[in-house]
Formats: structure tokens, sequence, C-alpha cells
């Protein structure tokens, strides 16, 4: 189970089985949601959640039949943010070995070296990945 948080605001998007556009569809939500929640944030810090949330969908995407919730969850309090991407695969992530030459097998390596914490749970109908970021 991933650690609580006292969760100031909550915004769920949902998604198709299979939807062709549901990384792209993920980010814009995940973009919307910040401007609205936290103008004014540094711009770098915006890129770090967004190279997360852009792995933890084009896994599910990539590994499953798509993602099929994406949920955004923000502590005022401890000022993170939590990413929650859900699929249907039971499957869980891991950090895979990187191949000389090869382009894939490196979205975990950079979840685990941005985020603060990240981690996986079922959900009854597959499982929920996480990813928690500071956003001060």
């Amino acid at each position: 189970m991933h650690p609580p948080l006292v969760t100031s605001a909550h915004r769920r998007l949902t998604f198709e089985s299979g939807e062709p556009a549901a990384a792209r569809r993920g980010l814009d939500f995940l973009r919307r949601t910040l401007t609205q929640w936290r103008p004014g944030t540094d711009r770098a810090v915006l890129d770090d959640v967004a190279l997360v949330a852009a792995e933890l969908l084009a896994n599910a995407v990539d590994h499953t039949d798509g993602p099929t919730a994406m949920d955004l969850i923000l502590d005022t309090r401890g000022g993170r943010l939590r990413i929650c991407v859900a699929d249907s695969s039971p499957a869980e992530p891991r950090i895979l070995a990187v191949l000389e030459g090869q382009p894939h097998h490196r979205g975990l390596r950079i979840v685990d070296h941005i985020a603060e914490a990240w981690g996986h749970h079922g959900n009854g109908e597959g499982k929920t990945v996480w990813a928690d970021l500071c956003l001060a």
C-alpha cells in the first residue's frame, strides 16, 4: 500500500479500453489540473511531474490494454502530488535491465529517480501504479 496523504484535492480521468490517445489525454488532464491547483509552479517541477506521468501512462499503454483511470491527489499541507495510473493487468511493474543500444526499459528507472516514492497495489480489476512528487 502507499503512504497516506492528507487529500486537499482529487481529480479522476477515466479511459476507454485501448484508447489510442490515452497518454496524450492524460498529460493534458495533468497540465490543466496543475494549472488550476498550483498556478505559478516552477517550470522544472512541472516538467518532472509531466515526465513521471508520461512514463506511468506509457507503461499502461505499452504493457496492458491501456490505462483505465488516472487520479491526481494533491496534499497541500505537504506540497505533494500523487499520480495514480490504473490498468486492467495484475502484472507487477518492475525495473528491468537496460540492454546496451536499446531505447526501452528506462521508464520506471526515471520514475524511481524523480519521484519521492512510488509503488503499486492491486485494485480488484488489475493494478494501480502511483508516484509521489514534491511540488515545492
